[in-house]
C-alpha cells in the first residue's frame, strides 16, 4: 500500500545517483518540481497561507517506493497554523500536542507553578526566602525532567534501520567530556525540523530517499534574513548531530566546503618587506587553515618561508571575499598592527555589486550583530544582545538593476557587510553571489577589498594601498 504522504512525482529529470549533503547543496530538479507542488498547496488554504506569510521553512523529500514508484514528502519545521497533523504532511517524530498526553500534563503544572510563584510575589504579606526558592527548585527540576523525558521520545532512525533517541545522538556525537559539558542535551525543537520528520517518515515506510531541500516562504524573521522561495541548508545547531546519524547507511554527495575550491586568480603579493606583507587574497581561498586541507592565505605565505612562528593573521577576508590583506612577518609587526586593529586605526574600504537598486545615495548602516548559534556561521540582527556594528555606504553606479558600492566598515564583526547590504533594516539588497544571505552565484561572491590603510610598524609611515575589483 502506497504510504498517506507519499504524493507521487513525474520522473521529469534523471534521478541523482546519491543522496544531498543537507548542509550544502544546489537543488535537484526532482526537488525544485516538488516544492512547487508544495508551495501551491499551501497558498490553495487560506489557514496554511496566512500563517506561512509571517515565514514558514518547509522541505521536501523525494524518494521511491519498494515498487518502483517515484514521489515526494513534505513536512514544514516545528508547526503551522498552530498544528503538526495536516493531512498533506508528513507527522512529526513525536506528537507532544496531544492535551491529554504526559508532556501536556506536565507543561500545566510547570505553568502552575509559575503562577503560584507570581501570587506569593504580589501577595500582601512577603513571603519568605525558602518558600520562592522551593517554588522555583521544583519549577526547574520538573522542567529539566520534562526536557529529557522528551529528548528520549524522539527515536531517530537511519538507514541502516538503528534506531537511537536524542539523547544518545547528542552524546554520541559529542564525545568528549569537554563537548559534552558544552552541549548536554539537544536545543529546544531539536527533531521538529523538515529533514529529520522526512528522513523518519521515509525509513518508517521503506521508502528509498534520493534527494532533499528545504525552502522558505513569507516574510523573513525580524533578526535573520530569509527571501521567500529561496533554498536553505539544514541547520546546524539542531540538525547536524540528528542528521549525522540517520544518513548513515545511505550513499550522501560529499560536503562541497571540504572539496577543493576554483580560485578566482592565484594569490599574489602587492607589497613586502622584511615586516609585513601586503596580499591580493583572490575569491574562494581561505585566510587561515580550516576543517579540510585546502591551502589558505597562511598555510601558502609559511611554505615560502620568512615568517616567525608565531600569529601572522592580523585581521581575515571571508573565504569568498577577495581583496587586500595585511599580514606580519615577526611579533613586533604582529602586535603592532592588531594594536591598529583594536585602536581602529586601520581603514578599509570595500567595493561590492548588490542584486537589485539602492535608492539612498549614500548613508550609515548601524545594525548590531551576533552569532546564530544554531546555524553557524550565519550572523543576526539582534538589537537587545548584538555588538555594535557600523557601516558608511556611498553609492557607486546603478546598471542593469544592480548597485556598485563602495562600503567602509567603522567596526570589523563578522559578516557585517553582507548583513548589513541583506538586511531589510540595512540596504535589503543583497550582494550578489551571497549563498548566505542573498541568492547563490555559479561564478563568486562581489565583495572586494580595494583599499587599505594602515601605519608601518617599523617606519611609522602611512601606507595606502588600493586594488580594483574583477567584477
Amino acid at each position: 500500500m502506497t504510504p498517506a504522504c507519499l504524493h507521487p512525482l513525474a520522473p521529469t529529470a534523471a534521478l541523482p545517483q546519491r543522496f544531498t549533503w543537507p548542509f550544502c547543496y544546489e537543488p535537484h530538479p526532482l526537488c525544485i518540481a516538488a516544492a512547487a507542488e508544495v508551495r501551491a498547496c499551501v497558498l490553495a488554504d487560506p489557514q496554511l497561507r496566512a500563517d506561512a506569510d509571517h515565514g514558514k521553512m518547509l522541505g521536501v523529500l523525494v524518494c521511491q517506493a519498494p515498487d518502483g514508484q517515484l514521489g515526494y514528502l513534505a513536512a514544514y519545521s516545528g508547526l503551522l497554523a498552530g498544528r503538526n497533523d495536516w493531512a498533506f504532511f508528513v507527522p512529526p517524530v513525536f506528537d507532544a500536542q496531544q492535551p491529554d498526553g504526559y508532556f501536556k500534563q506536565q507543561e500545566r503544572l510547570i505553568s502552575q507553578l509559575n503562577d503560584a510563584l507570581r501570587q506569593a510575589q504580589r501577595g500582601t504579606s512577603a513571603p519568605s526566602k525558602e518558600h520562592l526558592d522551593n517554588i522555583k527548585a521544583r519549577r526547574k527540576q520538573l522542567s529539566e525532567d520534562l526536557q529529557l523525558w522528551l529528548f528520549r521520545q524522539y527515536r531517530m532512525l537511519n538507514a541502516r534501520g538503528q534506531e537511537k533517541d536524542l539523547v544518545e545522538i547528542w552524546r554520541s556525537y559529542h564525545a568528549s567530556p569537554r563537548l559534552q559539558a558544552r552541549f548536554p542535551l539537544p536545543p529546544g525543537g531539536s527533531g521538529d525540523c523538515c529533514a529529520p520528520k522526512l528522513l523518519q517518515y521515509a525509513y518508517l515506510h521503506q521508502l528509498h530517499p534520493l534527494c532533499m531541500a528545504e525552502f522558505w516562504m513569507g516574510e523573513s524573521p525580524r533578526g535573520e534574513v530569509r527571501h521567500d522561495g529561496h533554498y536553505y541548508p539544514a541547520c546546524r545547531g539542531k540538525c547536524l548531530p540528528i542528521l549525522t546519524w540517520m544518513l548513515q547507511g545511505l550513499s550522501v554527495d560529499d560536503d562541497p566546503q571540504l572539496a577543493s575550491t576554483t580560485l578566482s586568480a592565484p594569490l599574489t603579493k602587492v607589497y613586502a618587506d622584511d615586516d609585513i606583507v601586503v596580499v591580493s587574497k583572490p575569491s574562494g581561498l581561505l585566510t587561515v587553515p580550516g576543517r579540510s586541507t585546502r591551502p589558505s592565505v597562511e598555510s601558502i605565505l609559511r611554505s615560502e618561508g620568512g615568517f616567525y612562528d608565531g600569529p601572522i593573521i592580523v585581521h581575515r577576508l571571508d573565504q569568498d571575499t577577495s581583496g587586500l590583506l595585511v599580514v606580519a612577518r615577526n611579533e613586533t609587526a604582529y602586535h603592532h598592527l592588531q594594536q591598529q586593529f583594536i585602536r581602529r586605526q586601520i581603514k578599509k574600504r570595500y567595493i561590492a555589486l548588490l542584486d537589485g537598486i539602492v535608492s539612498r545615495r549614500e548613508g550609515t548602516i548601524s545594525l548590531p550583530l551576533r552569532p546564530d548559534p544554531l546555524d553557524r556561521p550565519r550572523q543576526l540582527v539582534d538589537h537587545e544582545h548584538g555588538k555594535p556594528a557600523i557601516t558608511t555606504f556611498e553609492v557607486i553606479a546603478t546598471e542593469q538593476g544592480r548597485t556598485r558600492i563602495a562600503l567602509t566598515p567603522l567596526t570589523g564583526r563578522t559578516h557585517q557587510l553582507r548583513l548589513h547590504c541583506a538586511h531589510q533594516e540595512g540596504l535589503a539588497t543583497p550582494i550578489i553571489g551571497d549563498a548566505l544571505y542573498g541568492t547563490p552565484s555559479p561564478t563568486r561572491l562581489c565583495l572586494h577589498a580595494e583599499r587599505l590603510s594602515f601605519v608601518h610598524p617599523t617606519t611609522g609611515e602611512l601606507l595606502t594601498f588600493e586594488l580594483p575589483p574583477d567584477f
